[in-house]
């Protein structure tokens, strides 16, 4: 009976991070889009995580959790920096010369670069056939997506630095997300989560800083409609949905987790239609069906 009573609200909880990641993050990318309107894009990112952060670990410190010790912070600034400047950072460049659509595309590729990366590592595992059969899944509904909503943009001409940037993203992401996994980290996930915005944050601000970004800044240029989005990003992208995927990485397999990025281009084309008016037809449902299809074989319980 107290192993079925503990076992419950685990399940619960998993549901409810693997939802929030899902949901929020894909909103992030039309949170992104307004918010860069009137910031400056590595500026903004860089405030988001430090800012974020920041106050994360002045609360957390206030409810009286362990100050990290040197190790704990050498290996959240190598995950910060790799996940939210490598991967986060090159994304935001990448989207001024290419297309949302086709960086959706290239992002969907972050779970094959978890499965490679995690197998590639010191005593890592080969995936199992049905992990393979998930990733390859998901990723067909996301070509199937992409390729059918807003098309055209997909095919148009692009940056191939751009590209190469996004590719690069993931792979980059991936490796910071299994360094957070396997290396040491403070015992609260929500210090690990803070500590690795701290870090990745200042890294930005430092790339924001050699590329000018703050003698460009005008706070009377940002528009109120930025400001929410910034806003909405530090509570929700970050402070909800980046510690849920810190968790995850402690308490799931790289490639569940990873299954985040077959999901959020879904939600990012659901909330277009909502809320943009963009069209949504039969093939972006269609789509939808077969990532979904993929995200569930990826995340079947493992056969002892």
């Amino acid at each position: 009976m107290n192993t079925s009573s503990q076992a419950t609200p685990k399940r619960t909880l998993l549901i409810v991070a693997f939802a929030t990641v899902y949901i929020v993050w894909g909103s992030t990318y039309l949170a992104i889009r307004v918010a860069v309107e009137t910031m400056p894009p590595f500026l903004m990112a860089g405030a988001r995580f430090l800012i974020a952060g920041t106050m994360m670990f002045v609360w957390l410190r206030m409810k009286g959790v362990m100050m990290p010790n040197k190790s704990q912070w050498l290996h959240a600034s190598i995950a910060g920096v790799l996940m939210l400047l490598g991967g986060n950072g090159l994304v935001v460049w990448a989207e001024q010369t290419v297309s949302s659509s086709l960086a959706a595309l290239l992002v969907a590729l972050t779970p094959v670069w978890f499965a490679l990366l995690d197998w590639a590592r010191p005593a890592g595992k080969r995936p199992a056939a049905y992990t393979w059969l998930g990733i390859i899944v998901g990723f067909a509904g996301v070509v199937l997506l992409v390729t059918g909503h807003n098309s055209s943009s997909v095919n148009a001409a692009h940056n191939p630095w751009g590209v190469v940037a996004l590719v690069l993203a993931g792979i980059l992401w991936a490796a910071g997300s299994l360094w957070s996994r396997y290396n040491a980290k403070p015992e609260s996930p929500w210090m690990n989560a803070a500590l690795q915005m701290i870090c990745g944050g200042v890294a930005l601000m430092l790339v924001s800083i050699f590329h000018g970004e703050p003698a460009r800044f005008h706070f009377a240029h940002v528009s109120l409609q930025s400001w929410l989005s910034l806003t909405y990003l530090i509570v929700f992208g970050s402070w909800i949905a980046f510690s849920a995927y810190v968790w995850l990485l402690k308490v799931s397999t790289p490639a569940r987790v990873a299954t985040y990025a077959y999901v959020n281009p879904v939600i990012a084309v659901l909330l277009g239609h909502l809320m943009l008016g963009e069209a949504l037809g039969p093939r972006a449902l269609w789509s939808a069906a077969v990532i979904l299809a993929g995200v569930i074989i990826t995340t079947l319980p493992k056969r002892e």
